[in-house]
């Protein structure tokens, strides 16, 4: 392996930067439409209550829907990339998000919605695995961090544009209730905004090459070095194809079999992808991003104000992301991660105090004195926090923490259990928030003493993966 390495770094100095640069690029506009397909819902909810008469739990299944899309398709689309390509799967991605923005636009009923949403889940979850896993199998090492954090960029981008468009979108008509153009109702164009950027997607893919990494998976070596000759050199091509070669000579083409250790238990390497997965989850962050306008109405906030407050905290996101993105390739990986670990530990833990002062005055909840402007502190440091750490560095260690051999099974799994539990807390929240014994101090609680748990989590289990070559990784 040491000597590996030592033909690894020339390599370095012969990356062509630019079209490395030029393709992780385009493979990010699927983290962009991941973000905005998320977010889209936020300035939707009332509408879709309206629209389609349904109470907390019903709202709750048509915002969660899309989540159990999302872990199918993050499941597949792990496993499928092993046989058809990342950049097939992306492809298939795009298509998805076309149809699904369309579809949720026009659709007339809760169930022709959910479908709709559900394969827009799909997409966002093919999207949040592929896009990852591409970027770090085209990178070079010294960049790799960097260039892959740039999908958290992404992502929150899309949330960013999601909730401008909402906010200027329902400003225009009043609410989201109203009609707007042709005389089609608001929250219909905010899922149609979506199309613009689904089809850009769509044609960009077409011009950029596939994983060189699966190609040589495949048997076809020499599409990997002309893949890799563009993105490095012919010399650095050669080199790069051998190593790949050499981690895959012992072992059979990958499959989902290969999360497994043996029987039905998932490899200890598996199982610590699947804690980060899931912890990410866990500390709340999509409750903000799914439902931060329906929150801060509920504590008082106006509907105008409560969507500008969350125009506000993804704009912040954008710039706690590029925090993260200049000190991942410096620091590392883990001290991102505990950092923001603890960071949300003790903003969460004010957030519920702070929700557990509220008050009911003429049937309107408010929260007294200077606690309404301590939570939206509170609130917005979090997303700081999240957005520095967790929120970037959990798909740029999953997308280079598995050797070759795992890395398709091992990203559809720990995939997999992100949405599941994803779909957990997003289901989850409105019935809590309409519990009285439960509401958002409770709500906040919980998210709470899952972000403590998370720092001995990433204390314990989670390996740093800075500076090595995925050829490097070892279960």
């Amino acid at each position: 392996m040491s000597d590996a390495v030592t033909q690894i770094e020339p390599a370095h100095a012969e990356t062509r930067m630019g079209q490395v640069i030029l393709v992780s690029a385009v493979a990010t506009i699927g983290g962009f439409l991941f973000g905005f397909d998320s977010g889209v819902i936020n300035g939707t909810v009332d509408g879709l209550k309206v629209a389609f008469h349904s109470e907390s739990i019903g709202t709750g299944f048509n915002v969660a829907s899309m989540l159990l899309g999302c872990a199918l398709g993050a499941a597949l689309a792990g496993t499928m990339s092993d046989r058809f390509g990342r950049r097939t799967m992306m492809l298939v991605a795009a298509v998805f998000f076309i149809v699904s923005a369309w579809g949720s636009g026009i659709a007339q009923s809760s169930l022709e919605f959910v479908i709709y949403r559900v394969i827009g889940g799909f997409a966002v979850g093919a999207a949040s695995v592929m896009a990852p896993a591409y970027i770090s199998e085209v990178a070079p090492s010294k960049h790799r961090g960097r260039l892959a954090t740039v999908q958290q960029v992404a992502i929150i981008a899309g949330l960013f544009a999601a909730a401008v468009s909402n906010y200027f979108i329902a400003k225009a008509t009043g609410s989201a209730l109203n009609p707007w153009l042709f005389g089609l109702t608001a929250w219909r164009w905010m899922f149609w905004i979506e199309l613009l950027p689904a089809v850009i997607f769509l044609v960009a893919l077409l011009a950029i090459p596939e994983s060189p990494r699966f190609l040589v998976a495949r048997g076809k070596r020499d599409e990997a070095v002309g893949v890799l000759a563009k993105l490095s050199s012919a010399a650095g091509a050669e080199r790069k194809v051998r190593e790949i070669q050499n981690s895959l000579a012992n072992d059979h083409k990958p499959s989902i079999q290969d999360a497994f250790g043996g029987g039905t238990v998932f490899k200890g390497i598996v199982w610590v992808g699947i804690g980060l997965a899931v912890f990410q989850q866990l500390v709340g962050i999509n409750v903000v991003f799914y439902y931060g306008a329906v929150l801060w109405q509920a504590v008082g906030f106006s509907e105008a104000d409560s969507l500008l407050i969350v125009v506000l905290s993804n704009g912040l996101s954008i710039l706690a992301v590029i925090v993260a993105l200049l000190l991942i390739d410096r620091i590392g990986r883990k001290p991102l991660l505990w950092v923001g670990s603890v960071g949300m530990t003790v903003t969460l833990a004010i957030l519920a105090f702070c929700f557990s002062q509220a008050v009911t005055v003429n049937g309107a909840v408010s929260l007294p004195g200077c606690y309404g402007v301590i939570a939206l502190l509170a609130a917005n440091i979090y997303v700081v926090f999240f957005n520095a750490s967790w929120g970037p560095v959990m798909w740029v260690a999953l997308g280079e923490m598995f050797p070759n051999q795992v890395r398709g099974a091992g990203l559809a799994v720990s995939g997999f259990f992100q949405w599941i539990a994803n779909f957990g807390i997003t289901m989850t929240f409105p019935i809590m928030l309409a519990t009285a014994s439960i509401g958002l101090t409770g709500a906040y609680g919980f998210y709470a003493v899952c972000a403590l748990v998370s720092v001995f989590f990433v204390s314990r289990y989670v390996r740093e993966t800075k500076g090595l070559e995925l050829e490097e990784m070892t279960e």
